[in-house]
């Protein structure tokens, strides 16, 4: 009985000895370096960008022929840099640029038109005009001559040979100080020029459009030199007739084409950009812009196609 109750106690040690040894802690891991938050870096800083030159805008309005030409194309970039300005260009005859002025839509004015130039500075619209430059007109028609005018000596003479041959004649109709000249010569013939007159085509353009028509039409009209220079090689079936090769040969003084420029006066349009329109007028009469006017053109047509004539 006694070693039956000992088994049992023998057993039940050996059964806890067991139990405890199948329960032992798990060894802890070996200990690693310590996991830490990286700390959170600083936001760069914003940079304020840094503001542009403030620019401005010019407003020119001016006749075809000065864009025609590439006079504008070839100077206006040196302004603009010199004076950090984008000058906005509209070329339209010298009548639409006027009425643009005359309304306050342009900053300053470079035109061809010397009576209603004066006009525009006694109306108030402008407190001066200055002399910029000068070219001259031509009368430019088919190389058949077919109103035999070819070496008459003025514009007059050569109108009146058209009107009564009733040769093909282009005019610009736009009001423009070439039209403007135009119609001022054909009023000394004593000839006035209709629409009904089928020899003569009133078509409302440029200078440089109404040269091509007249070069597609064969027929006559009259032009400024500079603009004929400028396009003479896209025009083959036209010659001067009437002006000579260059302005020295030309002997009719009617001719005479004048520009000037015209600040639109900031008293009647307050918000005009009065203050670049004088830099601009200033620069076109100061040397620098006289000597560029002077001798745009001369390397590539062997003569000026503006001559200039600020005041001295």
């Amino acid at each position: 009985m006694l070693c039956h109750r000992l088994a049992r106690v023998i057993i039940a040690v050996l059964v806890l000895s067991l139990a405890l040894a199948a329960c032992g802690a798990t060894p802890a891991p070996k200990p690693g370096p310590p996991t830490t938050t990286p700390a959170l870096q600083p936001a760069p800083p914003t940079a304020t960008p840094i503001p542009a030159a403030k620019g401005c805008t010019l407003r020119l309005a001016t006749t075809t022929s000065t864009a025609d030409t590439g006079l504008l194309d070839a100077i206006l970039p040196i302004f603009e840099k010199a004076n950090n300005c984008k000058v906005e260009v509209v070329a339209v005859g010298s009548g639409q640029a006027i009425a643009i002025g005359s309304k306050g839509d342009a900053d300053v004015l470079l035109v061809h038109s010397r009576a209603a130039e004066d006009k525009f500075v006694a109306d108030g619209y402008a407190k001066n005009r200055s002399d910029v430059m000068y070219n001259d007109y031509v009368l430019v028609g088919p190389k058949a001559d077919t109103a035999g005018v070819m070496g008459m000596a003025t514009a007059k003479e050569a109108f009146k040979a058209i009107s009564d041959k009733q040769a093909p004649f282009v005019s610009r109709g736009d009001a423009s100080g070439t039209n403007t000249k135009e119609l001022s010569i054909w009023s000394s013939t004593g000839v006035t020029p209709t629409k009904d007159m089928k020899w003569y085509n009133s078509i409302g353009q440029g200078m440089g459009d109404t040269l091509i028509f007249s070069n597609e039409n064969r027929a006559y009209t009259l032009a400024d030199r500079g603009t004929w220079l400028a396009m003479q090689t896209k025009l083959p079936n036209l010659t001067v007739v009437v002006g000579g090769n260059t302005l020295t040969e030309n002997k009719d003084k009617v001719l005479y084409n004048p520009y000037g420029v015209l600040p639109v006066n900031p008293d009647k349009f307050p918000s005009v950009n009065a203050a670049t329109a004088d830099k601009l007028a200033a620069w076109l009469l100061s040397p620098e812009g006289q000597k560029l006017i002077g001798s745009f053109g001369v390397n590539k047509f062997g003569q000026q196609l503006f001559y200039a004539n600020a005041s001295k």
